[in-house]
């Protein structure tokens, strides 16, 4: 019998995709700018099917690429060439909130704003927010240890896990479920699998802690001469106890979010840097945050809102960053992260080294925005096509020179892979191939994510 046959038998003709339109939204990234053929797509329904599938696929020696909602952006989630896209979407199973202990279990292919809804109406809420909240799934985000708006105050997902279910290569289901606050009986595995891109295993199901929300939320979109008055303010900012969000974003940015969406510029003139605040808590944070912007000559302009249509207008200045630069053309996204005593140095160089790394007449440029709280900046190059990388490699090079990290909360994909040896060392390479070989001894687990194949 052949593979697509056997999976056939495991999981219903109807989800094991082989016809090429069929199967194309599988094999192309949410930049568009990584894609590849699929052997086939399988679609199990739940972790007995995926155990099937993985087992099977290993027999043949046929590599897999796990996906969930495909909202990745470094290429770590399609196909290179021939593998089986594994997709976890029909993993929907949510189960109820458990109040006592703050926690939910949610499988993969559960959305995090399904999540976020079953939390709310619970009367808690859960740390990770994302702008492809609708779209991004547990799975994905546990896979990539994915990081979001509100790490600054609740930490990236890894903070969430507190269990996990997972297939391993040769089929086998590892499952530490149980939610302990204090569980100290060997190797943390779900901490393990949290961040490995699926190339350890296939994350089925996790166990995802929950916090008390805020009652009162504040917001503050703010204009402010340059990024090094923004750094200067954060060092204030961080005194506050409510502190919830602190995003940054610049001048070209805002152009093209406004000529994209339609929406009127914040303020009647234009500024360097733009700072998104939000503050949360038990209490009205408005007068705290006031009082302290008020005192900070580095603030040009400021725009408050307290209630929560004027809050997600300031945040749809942010939020819509994304879609506006990917409207403008398939870019090449480089998330890092930089320590905070470097960012002024780093924004300062980093358009200048994207244009020396193209040639003469090229119409090349990075748009940056991000987490400034986490010292996390996502850089966009607009202009190279998508096989010419030497921007990446000025970048990338750049955060590694000033202490940086090549990637804060993508992952490594197959995006960064031939960069890993700038952030981390030889022996941390080689330890973690060691455990890559371990767990997975036959390399069918999403060859080609982290560790280059070349």
């Amino acid at each position: 019998m052949s593979l697509e046959s056997h999976l056939r038998t495991l999981v219903g003709d109807s989800h094991v995709i082989t016809d090429s339109d069929l199967k194309a939204s599988y094999e192309t990234d949410w930049t568009r700018r990584f894609s590849g053929n699929a052997r086939l797509v399988v679609r199990p329904a739940n972790t007995a099917e995926v155990a099937a599938v993985v087992k099977a696929c290993t027999s043949e020696g046929v590599p897999i690429v796990p996906q969930g909602g495909n909202t990745g952006l470094v290429g770590g989630s399609v196909p290179r060439g021939g593998e089986v896209v594994l997709s976890l979407r029909r993993l929907v199973e949510l189960s109820p909130v458990d109040t006592m202990a703050a926690q939910v279990t949610a499988a993969a292919g559960v959305s995090i704003a399904t999540v976020q809804e079953a939390a709310r109406e619970a009367g808690l809420m859960y740390g990770v927010d994302l702008a492809s909240r609708d779209s991004a799934t547990v799975g994905g985000t546990v896979a990539t240890n994915a990081g979001g708006l509100r790490v600054l105050r609740y930490g990236a997902t890894r903070a969430q896990v507190v269990g996990v279910e997972a297939v391993f290569a040769n089929g086998d289901v590892v499952q530490r479920m149980t939610g302990l606050t204090k569980d100290n009986t060997g190797y943390d595995l779900a901490g393990l699998l949290t961040g490995s891109e699926g190339t350890l295993a296939v994350i089925t199901r996790a166990r995802l802690k929950l916090w008390n929300p805020p009652v009162a939320r504040a917001t503050a979109l703010l204009g402010l001469d340059s990024i090094a008055d923004a750094i200067s303010l954060l060092e204030r900012l961080r005194t506050l106890s409510s502190l919830d969000a602190l995003e940054a974003f610049f001048d070209d940015g805002m152009q093209l979010v406004c000529d994209h969406t339609g929406m009127s510029p914040p303020f009647p003139g234009s500024f360097g840097c733009y700072l998104l605040v939000e503050c949360a808590g038990r209490n009205d944070p408005t007068e705290e945050l006031a009082t302290l912007l008020d005192d900070s000559p580095e603030v040009r302009a400021a725009a408050f809102a307290r209630q929560r249509p004027e809050r997600e207008a300031l945040w749809r200045y942010r939020e819509a960053h994304t879609e506006s630069i990917s409207a403008a053309g398939v870019p090449h996204k480089l998330d890092v992260t930089l320590p905070l005593a470097r960012m002024v140095e780093f924004e300062a160089s980093v358009r200048g080294a994207v244009a020396a790394a193209a040639s003469p007449g090229d119409d090349v440029r990075a748009i940056l925005f991000g987490h400034l709280g986490d010292g996390n900046l996502h850089v966009n190059v607009l202009g190279p096509a998508d096989d010419d990388e030497r921007a990446d490699d000025a970048v990338l090079r750049l955060v590694a020179s000033l202490g940086g990290s090549i990637s804060a909360e993508h992952g490594i994909g197959v995006a960064k892979a031939p960069w890993l040896h700038l952030t981390r060392s030889p022996a941390d390479i080689a330890a973690m191939l060691a455990i890559k070989a371990a767990l997975d001894p036959q390399g069918i687990m999403n060859p080609g994510a982290i560790f280059s194949l070349t």
